[in-house]
Protein backbone atom coordinates (compact mmCIF):
# COMPACT_ATOMS: atom_id res chain seq x y z
CA UNK A 1 0.00 0.00 0.00
CA UNK A 2 3.23 2.61 0.60
CA UNK A 3 3.78 1.70 -2.97
CA UNK A 4 0.73 2.36 -4.09
CA UNK A 5 0.08 5.95 -2.31
CA UNK A 6 3.18 6.82 -3.54
CA UNK A 7 5.40 6.33 -0.50
CA UNK A 8 8.46 4.85 -2.57
CA UNK A 9 11.29 4.91 0.16
CA UNK A 10 9.26 4.46 3.24
CA UNK A 11 7.76 1.24 1.08
CA UNK A 12 11.84 0.39 0.55
CA UNK A 13 12.75 0.38 4.32
CA UNK A 14 9.46 -1.35 5.11
CA UNK A 15 11.05 -3.85 2.81
CA UNK A 16 14.24 -4.59 3.79
CA UNK A 17 13.05 -5.38 7.11
CA UNK A 18 10.45 -7.92 5.91
CA UNK A 19 13.54 -9.20 3.86
CA UNK A 20 15.47 -9.73 6.92
CA UNK A 21 12.80 -12.24 8.32
CA UNK A 22 11.55 -14.08 5.66
CA UNK A 23 11.68 -16.95 2.86
CA UNK A 24 9.97 -18.86 0.41
CA UNK A 25 7.22 -17.27 -1.38
CA UNK A 26 6.62 -14.31 1.09
CA UNK A 27 10.77 -13.75 0.06
CA UNK A 28 9.85 -13.80 -3.61
CA UNK A 29 7.31 -11.27 -3.27
CA UNK A 30 9.21 -9.07 -1.16
CA UNK A 31 11.85 -8.67 -3.50
CA UNK A 32 9.65 -8.18 -6.45
CA UNK A 33 8.63 -5.26 -4.71
CA UNK A 34 11.56 -4.17 -3.52
CA UNK A 35 12.56 -4.20 -7.69
CA UNK A 36 9.32 -1.60 -7.79
CA UNK A 37 11.16 0.68 -5.46
CA UNK A 38 13.96 0.69 -7.65
CA UNK A 39 12.57 1.31 -10.43
CA UNK A 40 10.56 4.21 -8.91
CA UNK A 41 13.36 5.86 -7.71
CA UNK A 42 15.73 5.26 -10.15
CA UNK A 43 18.44 3.40 -8.27
CA UNK A 44 20.28 2.00 -11.23
CA UNK A 45 22.90 0.76 -9.54
CA UNK A 46 20.95 -1.77 -8.19
CA UNK A 47 19.09 -2.93 -10.66
CA UNK A 48 20.76 -6.05 -11.90
CA UNK A 49 21.27 -7.83 -8.21
CA UNK A 50 18.40 -6.73 -7.50
CA UNK A 51 16.31 -8.31 -11.09
CA UNK A 52 19.02 -11.55 -10.49
CA UNK A 53 17.37 -12.21 -6.97
CA UNK A 54 14.12 -11.81 -7.65
CA UNK A 55 14.07 -13.99 -10.71
CA UNK A 56 16.18 -16.31 -8.56
CA UNK A 57 13.56 -16.69 -5.73
CA UNK A 58 10.68 -16.70 -8.20
CA UNK A 59 11.89 -19.86 -9.93
CA UNK A 60 11.64 -21.63 -6.53
CA UNK A 61 7.92 -20.81 -5.80
CA UNK A 62 6.19 -20.35 -9.56
CA UNK A 63 3.43 -17.84 -9.58
CA UNK A 64 2.43 -15.99 -13.07
CA UNK A 65 1.29 -12.79 -11.52
CA UNK A 66 4.39 -12.79 -10.15
CA UNK A 67 6.44 -13.81 -13.28
CA UNK A 68 4.30 -11.34 -15.54
CA UNK A 69 4.87 -8.59 -13.14
CA UNK A 70 8.60 -9.73 -12.88
CA UNK A 71 9.11 -9.74 -16.87
CA UNK A 72 7.48 -6.49 -16.69
CA UNK A 73 9.83 -4.79 -14.54
CA UNK A 74 12.33 -6.24 -16.34
CA UNK A 75 11.39 -4.46 -19.20
CA UNK A 76 11.65 -0.93 -17.79
CA UNK A 77 15.33 -1.71 -16.37
CA UNK A 78 15.92 -3.21 -19.91
CA UNK A 79 14.58 0.23 -21.36
CA UNK A 80 16.68 2.04 -19.01
CA UNK A 81 20.06 0.56 -20.42
CA UNK A 82 18.67 1.07 -23.69
CA UNK A 83 18.27 -2.33 -24.58
CA UNK A 84 14.93 -2.35 -26.96
CA UNK A 85 15.88 -5.73 -27.83
CA UNK A 86 15.97 -6.94 -24.07
CA UNK A 87 12.64 -4.81 -22.95
CA UNK A 88 10.39 -6.29 -25.82
CA UNK A 89 12.06 -10.30 -25.22
CA UNK A 90 10.61 -9.14 -21.40
CA UNK A 91 7.03 -7.60 -22.59
CA UNK A 92 6.51 -10.36 -24.85
CA UNK A 93 7.00 -13.18 -22.01
CA UNK A 94 5.14 -10.53 -19.48
CA UNK A 95 1.92 -11.46 -22.05
CA UNK A 96 2.26 -14.63 -23.00
CA UNK A 97 2.19 -15.34 -19.04
CA UNK A 98 -0.70 -13.76 -18.28
CA UNK A 99 -2.76 -14.34 -21.40
CA UNK A 100 -2.31 -17.90 -20.44
CA UNK A 101 -3.76 -17.28 -17.09
CA UNK A 102 -7.85 -18.52 -16.76
CA UNK A 103 -8.50 -18.00 -13.19
CA UNK A 104 -7.82 -14.31 -12.18
CA UNK A 105 -7.42 -12.56 -8.98
CA UNK A 106 -6.30 -8.80 -7.74
CA UNK A 107 -2.99 -9.90 -8.34
CA UNK A 108 -3.73 -10.95 -11.63
CA UNK A 109 -5.21 -7.15 -12.25
CA UNK A 110 -2.17 -5.60 -11.05
CA UNK A 111 0.20 -7.45 -13.06
CA UNK A 112 -1.60 -6.48 -16.47
CA UNK A 113 -1.44 -2.55 -14.96
CA UNK A 114 2.34 -2.90 -14.53
CA UNK A 115 2.78 -4.57 -18.05
CA UNK A 116 0.40 -1.27 -19.52
CA UNK A 117 2.80 0.90 -17.41
CA UNK A 118 5.79 -0.86 -19.17
CA UNK A 119 4.58 -0.70 -22.48
CA UNK A 120 3.83 2.84 -22.04
CA UNK A 121 7.19 4.04 -20.88
CA UNK A 122 9.08 1.40 -23.68
CA UNK A 123 6.70 3.39 -26.46
CA UNK A 124 4.13 0.88 -27.14
CA UNK A 125 1.19 2.89 -26.76
CA UNK A 126 -1.17 0.52 -28.56
CA UNK A 127 0.16 -2.17 -26.62
CA UNK A 128 -0.60 -0.10 -23.11
CA UNK A 129 -3.98 0.70 -24.16
CA UNK A 130 -5.18 -2.68 -24.76
CA UNK A 131 -3.24 -3.78 -21.41
CA UNK A 132 -5.02 -0.74 -19.10
CA UNK A 133 -8.23 -1.68 -21.21
CA UNK A 134 -7.45 -5.58 -19.70
CA UNK A 135 -6.64 -4.51 -15.95
CA UNK A 136 -10.19 -2.78 -15.90
CA UNK A 137 -12.15 -5.51 -17.50
CA UNK A 138 -10.52 -8.15 -15.23
CA UNK A 139 -10.73 -5.62 -12.15
CA UNK A 140 -14.56 -5.17 -12.89
CA UNK A 141 -15.23 -8.44 -12.99
CA UNK A 142 -14.07 -8.99 -9.79
CA UNK A 143 -15.61 -6.21 -8.47
CA UNK A 144 -12.52 -4.07 -7.82
CA UNK A 145 -12.95 -0.39 -7.71
CA UNK A 146 -11.59 0.46 -11.59
CA UNK A 147 -11.19 4.06 -10.89
CA UNK A 148 -7.87 3.24 -9.06
CA UNK A 149 -6.74 1.53 -12.50
CA UNK A 150 -7.19 5.28 -14.67
CA UNK A 151 -3.66 5.26 -15.00
CA UNK A 152 -3.80 8.40 -17.13
CA UNK A 153 0.19 8.47 -17.55
CA UNK A 154 -0.62 6.25 -20.39
CA UNK A 155 -2.85 8.15 -22.20
CA UNK A 156 -0.35 11.42 -21.60
CA UNK A 157 3.19 9.85 -22.86
CA UNK A 158 0.69 8.65 -26.00
CA UNK A 159 -0.12 11.95 -26.50
CA UNK A 160 3.20 13.84 -26.11
CA UNK A 161 4.72 11.09 -28.31
CA UNK A 162 2.21 12.08 -31.22
CA UNK A 163 3.26 15.78 -30.06
CA UNK A 164 6.93 15.17 -30.75
CA UNK A 165 6.40 13.20 -34.15
CA UNK A 166 5.24 16.39 -35.47
CA UNK A 167 1.18 15.28 -35.13
CA UNK A 168 0.16 18.20 -32.52
CA UNK A 169 -3.60 17.89 -33.67
CA UNK A 170 -3.67 13.95 -32.15
CA UNK A 171 -1.60 15.05 -29.30
CA UNK A 172 -4.02 17.70 -28.74
CA UNK A 173 -6.82 15.64 -28.68
CA UNK A 174 -5.68 12.95 -26.27
CA UNK A 175 -4.93 15.50 -23.88
CA UNK A 176 -8.58 17.32 -24.05
CA UNK A 177 -9.67 13.55 -23.34
CA UNK A 178 -7.77 13.17 -20.79
CA UNK A 179 -8.78 16.52 -18.77
CA UNK A 180 -12.07 15.25 -19.68
CA UNK A 181 -12.09 12.50 -18.47
CA UNK A 182 -10.65 14.24 -14.85
CA UNK A 183 -13.91 16.30 -15.05
CA UNK A 184 -16.14 13.13 -15.19
CA UNK A 185 -13.91 11.57 -11.83
CA UNK A 186 -14.17 15.09 -10.20
CA UNK A 187 -17.88 15.59 -10.62
CA UNK A 188 -18.14 11.82 -9.50
CA UNK A 189 -16.47 12.43 -6.27
CA UNK A 190 -13.63 9.84 -7.57
CA UNK A 191 -10.65 11.98 -7.05
CA UNK A 192 -9.86 10.40 -3.97
CA UNK A 193 -9.46 6.97 -5.58
CA UNK A 194 -7.21 7.98 -7.74
CA UNK A 195 -3.50 7.40 -6.84
CA UNK A 196 -1.13 10.22 -6.17
CA UNK A 197 0.55 9.46 -9.54
CA UNK A 198 -2.50 9.09 -11.21
CA UNK A 199 -2.96 13.26 -9.92
CA UNK A 200 0.08 14.22 -11.31
CA UNK A 201 -0.22 13.03 -15.18
CA UNK A 202 -3.77 14.58 -14.82
CA UNK A 203 -1.90 17.87 -13.81
CA UNK A 204 0.37 17.51 -16.78
CA UNK A 205 -2.16 16.84 -19.41
CA UNK A 206 -3.67 20.68 -18.13
CA UNK A 207 -0.46 22.08 -17.97
CA UNK A 208 0.86 20.47 -21.37
CA UNK A 209 -2.32 21.79 -22.97
CA UNK A 210 -2.45 24.78 -22.00
CA UNK A 211 1.50 25.08 -23.15
CA UNK A 212 0.05 24.15 -26.74
CA UNK A 213 -2.16 27.02 -26.38
CA UNK A 214 -5.05 25.92 -25.26
CA UNK A 215 -6.97 27.05 -22.26
CA UNK A 216 -10.28 26.96 -21.02
CA UNK A 217 -12.71 25.84 -17.74
CA UNK A 218 -12.37 22.36 -18.68
CA UNK A 219 -12.03 21.60 -14.92
CA UNK A 220 -11.94 24.10 -11.84
CA UNK A 221 -8.72 22.62 -10.68
CA UNK A 222 -5.39 23.87 -10.28
CA UNK A 223 -3.04 21.96 -12.27
CA UNK A 224 -0.52 23.18 -9.22
CA UNK A 225 -2.40 21.44 -6.93
CA UNK A 226 -2.22 18.32 -9.12
CA UNK A 227 1.34 18.21 -9.74
CA UNK A 228 2.23 18.37 -5.80
CA UNK A 229 0.24 15.30 -4.81
CA UNK A 230 2.31 13.03 -2.60
CA UNK A 231 4.76 10.94 -4.64
CA UNK A 232 8.28 10.98 -3.81
CA UNK A 233 9.05 8.37 -6.99
CA UNK A 234 10.86 10.02 -10.12
CA UNK A 235 8.53 10.01 -12.66
CA UNK A 236 5.78 12.05 -10.20
CA UNK A 237 8.98 14.57 -9.92
CA UNK A 238 9.61 14.65 -13.65
CA UNK A 239 5.71 15.50 -14.14
CA UNK A 240 6.26 18.23 -11.73
CA UNK A 241 9.36 19.93 -13.06
CA UNK A 242 7.90 19.81 -16.60
CA UNK A 243 4.96 20.90 -15.63
CA UNK A 244 6.14 23.81 -14.37
CA UNK A 245 7.85 24.64 -17.24
CA UNK A 246 4.61 23.90 -19.25
CA UNK A 247 2.72 26.51 -17.14
CA UNK A 248 5.52 29.28 -17.56
CA UNK A 249 4.92 29.04 -21.29
CA UNK A 250 1.43 29.21 -21.02
CA UNK A 251 1.49 31.95 -18.74
CA UNK A 252 3.96 34.24 -21.13
CA UNK A 253 7.29 33.55 -18.88
CA UNK A 254 9.37 31.80 -21.54
CA UNK A 255 12.75 32.77 -20.19
CA UNK A 256 11.50 31.37 -16.86
CA UNK A 257 10.59 27.91 -18.82
CA UNK A 258 14.11 28.33 -20.46
CA UNK A 259 15.84 28.58 -17.51
CA UNK A 260 13.78 25.82 -15.88
CA UNK A 261 14.73 23.49 -18.58
CA UNK A 262 18.36 24.22 -18.60
CA UNK A 263 18.29 22.99 -14.68
CA UNK A 264 15.87 20.17 -14.90
CA UNK A 265 17.37 16.59 -14.02
CA UNK A 266 14.74 14.34 -15.79
CA UNK A 267 14.41 10.96 -16.34
CA UNK A 268 13.83 9.83 -20.32
CA UNK A 269 11.83 7.60 -19.17
CA UNK A 270 8.92 9.25 -18.06
CA UNK A 271 8.06 11.14 -21.09
CA UNK A 272 10.52 10.46 -23.55
CA UNK A 273 13.89 12.26 -24.18
CA UNK A 274 12.37 14.14 -26.53
CA UNK A 275 9.72 16.22 -24.43
CA UNK A 276 12.31 18.63 -22.77
CA UNK A 277 13.33 19.83 -26.71
CA UNK A 278 9.82 20.25 -27.32
CA UNK A 279 9.02 21.99 -24.51
CA UNK A 280 12.14 24.26 -25.14
CA UNK A 281 10.62 24.78 -28.94
CA UNK A 282 7.63 26.16 -27.61
CA UNK A 283 9.26 28.53 -25.22
CA UNK A 284 11.25 29.91 -27.40
CA UNK A 285 7.87 30.05 -30.23
CA UNK A 286 6.47 31.86 -26.56
CA UNK A 287 9.73 34.47 -26.84
CA UNK A 288 9.49 35.01 -30.56
CA UNK A 289 12.98 33.38 -31.31
CA UNK A 290 11.64 31.29 -34.43
CA UNK A 291 14.82 30.28 -35.54
CA UNK A 292 15.98 28.64 -32.60
CA UNK A 293 12.20 27.06 -31.92
CA UNK A 294 12.78 25.65 -35.35
CA UNK A 295 16.31 24.24 -34.44
CA UNK A 296 14.67 22.65 -30.72
CA UNK A 297 11.65 21.36 -33.08
CA UNK A 298 13.69 19.54 -35.22
CA UNK A 299 16.20 18.30 -32.69
CA UNK A 300 12.97 16.95 -30.59
CA UNK A 301 11.64 15.11 -33.79
CA UNK A 302 15.05 13.38 -34.97
CA UNK A 303 15.27 12.05 -30.96
CA UNK A 304 11.89 11.00 -31.09
CA UNK A 305 12.41 9.38 -34.69
CA UNK A 306 15.40 7.80 -33.34
CA UNK A 307 13.11 4.94 -31.49
CA UNK A 308 11.22 3.96 -34.68
CA UNK A 309 15.03 3.37 -36.25
CA UNK A 310 15.70 0.81 -33.67
CA UNK A 311 12.19 -1.08 -34.07
CA UNK A 312 13.07 -1.51 -37.46
CA UNK A 313 16.77 -2.94 -36.91
CA UNK A 314 14.99 -4.51 -34.28
CA UNK A 315 12.61 -6.27 -36.79
CA UNK A 316 15.84 -7.28 -38.87
CA UNK A 317 17.62 -8.73 -35.79
CA UNK A 318 14.35 -10.49 -34.82
CA UNK A 319 13.50 -12.27 -39.08
CA UNK A 320 17.53 -13.14 -38.58
CA UNK A 321 17.57 -14.72 -34.97
CA UNK A 322 14.39 -16.47 -36.20
CA UNK A 323 16.58 -18.19 -39.55
CA UNK A 324 19.00 -19.12 -36.93
CA UNK A 325 16.42 -20.75 -34.57
CA UNK A 326 15.02 -22.60 -37.14
CA UNK A 327 18.32 -23.73 -38.08
CA UNK A 328 19.43 -24.45 -35.16
CA UNK A 329 16.09 -26.68 -34.30
CA UNK A 330 17.20 -28.55 -37.51
CA UNK A 331 20.54 -29.14 -36.78
CA UNK A 332 19.61 -30.18 -32.82
CA UNK A 333 16.72 -32.68 -34.42
CA UNK A 334 19.48 -34.44 -36.66
CA UNK A 335 21.58 -34.91 -33.34
CA UNK A 336 20.82 -37.27 -30.55
CA UNK A 337 17.90 -34.98 -29.10
CA UNK A 338 17.40 -33.42 -25.41
CA UNK A 339 19.47 -35.77 -23.63
CA UNK A 340 22.30 -33.98 -25.92
CA UNK A 341 21.03 -30.72 -26.87
CA UNK A 342 21.91 -27.65 -24.34
CA UNK A 343 18.72 -26.18 -23.40
CA UNK A 344 19.71 -22.58 -23.35
CA UNK A 345 21.02 -22.55 -26.86
CA UNK A 346 19.84 -25.27 -28.96
CA UNK A 347 23.08 -26.64 -29.32
CA UNK A 348 24.56 -29.80 -29.18
CA UNK A 349 26.09 -30.40 -25.76
CA UNK A 350 29.45 -31.98 -24.35
CA UNK A 351 27.82 -35.07 -24.36
CA UNK A 352 26.81 -35.17 -28.21
CA UNK A 353 30.29 -33.20 -28.97
CA UNK A 354 32.32 -36.62 -27.36
CA UNK A 355 29.66 -38.81 -29.10
CA UNK A 356 30.45 -37.13 -32.03
CA UNK A 357 34.17 -37.12 -32.21
CA UNK A 358 33.95 -40.98 -31.22
CA UNK A 359 32.16 -41.45 -33.98
CA UNK A 360 34.81 -39.68 -36.76
CA UNK A 361 37.92 -40.84 -34.74
CA UNK A 362 36.70 -44.63 -35.03
CA UNK A 363 36.01 -44.09 -38.85
CA UNK A 364 39.97 -42.59 -38.95
CA UNK A 365 38.77 -39.53 -39.38
CA UNK A 366 41.39 -36.40 -38.57
CA UNK A 367 39.84 -33.41 -37.19
CA UNK A 368 40.58 -29.94 -35.61
CA UNK A 369 38.85 -28.75 -32.59
CA UNK A 370 38.58 -25.36 -31.78
CA UNK A 371 37.67 -23.71 -28.28
CA UNK A 372 35.43 -20.46 -28.69
CA UNK A 373 35.66 -18.05 -25.47
CA UNK A 374 34.06 -15.27 -24.94
CA UNK A 375 35.51 -12.24 -23.82
CA UNK A 376 33.50 -8.99 -21.87
CA UNK A 377 31.35 -12.45 -20.98
CA UNK A 378 31.83 -11.34 -17.00
CA UNK A 379 31.10 -7.60 -17.58
CA UNK A 380 27.50 -8.76 -19.02
CA UNK A 381 26.39 -11.06 -16.02
CA UNK A 382 27.93 -8.22 -13.50
CA UNK A 383 26.26 -5.43 -15.26
CA UNK A 384 23.56 -6.09 -16.85
CA UNK A 385 22.34 -9.97 -14.94
CA UNK A 386 22.53 -13.67 -15.85
CA UNK A 387 19.22 -13.02 -18.36
CA UNK A 388 21.20 -10.89 -20.47
CA UNK A 389 24.03 -13.32 -20.20
CA UNK A 390 21.65 -16.12 -21.34
CA UNK A 391 20.45 -13.75 -24.59
CA UNK A 392 24.24 -13.13 -25.45
CA UNK A 393 25.00 -16.76 -24.96
CA UNK A 394 22.02 -17.53 -27.64
CA UNK A 395 22.94 -15.01 -29.89
CA UNK A 396 26.74 -16.52 -29.93
CA UNK A 397 25.64 -19.76 -30.31
CA UNK A 398 23.62 -18.54 -33.72
CA UNK A 399 25.98 -16.39 -35.03
CA UNK A 400 28.29 -19.81 -34.78
CA UNK A 401 25.81 -21.71 -36.64
CA UNK A 402 25.57 -19.24 -39.44
CA UNK A 403 29.40 -18.75 -39.90
CA UNK A 404 30.59 -22.54 -39.76
CA UNK A 405 30.81 -24.65 -43.23
CA UNK A 406 28.44 -27.25 -44.04
CA UNK A 407 29.59 -30.61 -41.89
CA UNK A 408 30.74 -28.45 -39.20
CA UNK A 409 30.34 -29.06 -35.50
CA UNK A 410 29.53 -26.67 -33.17
CA UNK A 411 28.43 -27.53 -29.61
CA UNK A 412 28.19 -25.85 -26.52
CA UNK A 413 31.15 -27.16 -23.96
CA UNK A 414 29.95 -25.19 -20.66
CA UNK A 415 29.02 -21.65 -19.37
CA UNK A 416 30.65 -19.00 -21.48
CA UNK A 417 32.87 -21.68 -23.64
CA UNK A 418 32.09 -22.95 -27.28
CA UNK A 419 33.36 -25.59 -29.49
CA UNK A 420 33.54 -26.17 -33.31
CA UNK A 421 34.76 -29.12 -34.67
CA UNK A 422 36.06 -29.01 -38.39
CA UNK A 423 36.54 -32.09 -40.12
CA UNK A 424 39.43 -32.55 -42.92
CA UNK A 425 40.59 -29.37 -42.58
CA UNK A 426 44.44 -27.65 -42.90
CA UNK A 427 45.56 -25.15 -40.47
CA UNK A 428 45.28 -22.32 -43.21
CA UNK A 429 41.48 -23.12 -43.42
CA UNK A 430 41.13 -23.24 -39.33
CA UNK A 431 42.54 -19.45 -39.49
CA UNK A 432 40.00 -19.08 -41.53
CA UNK A 433 37.54 -20.20 -40.01
CA UNK A 434 38.82 -18.54 -36.63
CA UNK A 435 38.63 -15.32 -38.60
CA UNK A 436 35.38 -15.53 -40.15
CA UNK A 437 34.05 -16.55 -36.34
CA UNK A 438 35.91 -13.45 -34.31
CA UNK A 439 34.54 -10.96 -36.92
CA UNK A 440 31.07 -12.15 -36.98
CA UNK A 441 30.83 -12.11 -32.81
CA UNK A 442 32.62 -8.70 -32.96
CA UNK A 443 30.10 -7.02 -35.52
CA UNK A 444 27.26 -7.78 -33.76
CA UNK A 445 25.44 -4.94 -32.31
CA UNK A 446 25.92 -5.53 -28.78
CA UNK A 447 25.07 -2.23 -28.19
CA UNK A 448 21.67 -2.79 -28.03
CA UNK A 449 21.09 -5.69 -26.48
CA UNK A 450 24.02 -4.81 -23.50
CA UNK A 451 25.16 -1.62 -23.76
CA UNK A 452 28.66 -0.92 -22.92
CA UNK A 453 29.61 -4.37 -22.38
CA UNK A 454 31.11 -5.30 -26.07
CA UNK A 455 31.50 -9.10 -26.42
CA UNK A 456 34.10 -10.67 -28.49
CA UNK A 457 35.50 -14.39 -28.80
CA UNK A 458 39.22 -15.48 -28.42
CA UNK A 459 39.77 -18.99 -30.52
CA UNK A 460 42.54 -21.80 -29.64
CA UNK A 461 42.85 -24.90 -32.02
CA UNK A 462 44.06 -28.54 -31.38
CA UNK A 463 44.07 -31.98 -33.72
CA UNK A 464 42.43 -34.93 -32.85
CA UNK A 465 43.03 -38.42 -35.10
CA UNK A 466 43.66 -42.11 -34.25
CA UNK A 467 47.27 -42.18 -34.28
CA UNK A 468 47.63 -38.49 -33.01
CA UNK A 469 48.97 -36.66 -29.67
CA UNK A 470 45.38 -36.08 -28.77
CA UNK A 471 42.25 -39.34 -29.29
CA UNK A 472 39.85 -37.82 -26.67
CA UNK A 473 37.76 -34.73 -26.40
CA UNK A 474 39.12 -33.91 -23.33
CA UNK A 475 42.85 -34.29 -24.11
CA UNK A 476 42.49 -32.00 -27.32
CA UNK A 477 40.21 -29.95 -25.04
CA UNK A 478 43.10 -29.01 -22.56
CA UNK A 479 45.52 -28.11 -25.58
CA UNK A 480 42.93 -26.06 -27.26
CA UNK A 481 42.33 -24.06 -24.20
CA UNK A 482 46.26 -23.81 -23.94
CA UNK A 483 46.21 -22.04 -26.96
CA UNK A 484 43.28 -19.88 -26.28
CA UNK A 485 44.99 -18.47 -23.09
CA UNK A 486 47.80 -17.67 -25.23
CA UNK A 487 45.99 -16.41 -28.11
CA UNK A 488 44.52 -13.77 -25.48
CA UNK A 489 47.80 -12.90 -23.95
CA UNK A 490 48.92 -11.76 -26.93
CA UNK A 491 48.06 -8.05 -28.33
CA UNK A 492 45.45 -7.64 -30.73
CA UNK A 493 45.04 -4.87 -34.02
CA UNK A 494 43.06 -2.03 -33.08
Amino acid sequence: MLLLAGHCTEAGALIGRILTNTDGAERADALTQYLAVLINLRYSDEYGPAMDAAFEAARGHPDPARAGVLHAYAAVIALHDRSLETCVWHLVLAARTLNAVELTDSEIVRAWHNLAMAYSYAGFHGHALAAIERTRTIAGSLGMETGFFAAPGIRVRHAVSLDQHGDTEGCTRILRDVVHDLGLRQMGGELKLLRPISLRAYGYAIARLAALGHHGPMVDTDPRVLLLAEDDSVTARDFAVLGAVCLAIAEHRPIEALARLETAQVSHETLGAAEGHRLRALAYLAAGDMGSAYSADRQAFRIAGGSNEKLRDLFVEGMAARVDREDLRRRADWYAGAANTDPLTGLPNRRSLEQYVHAMVARGESLVLGVCDLDGFKSVNTVHGHLSGDLVLQRVAGVLNRVMRRGDFVARYGGDEFVVVLATTSQEEASEIARRVVTAVSSEDWESLVPGTPVSVTIGWAGISEDGPFTTVADAFVAADHEMLKAKEMPRAC
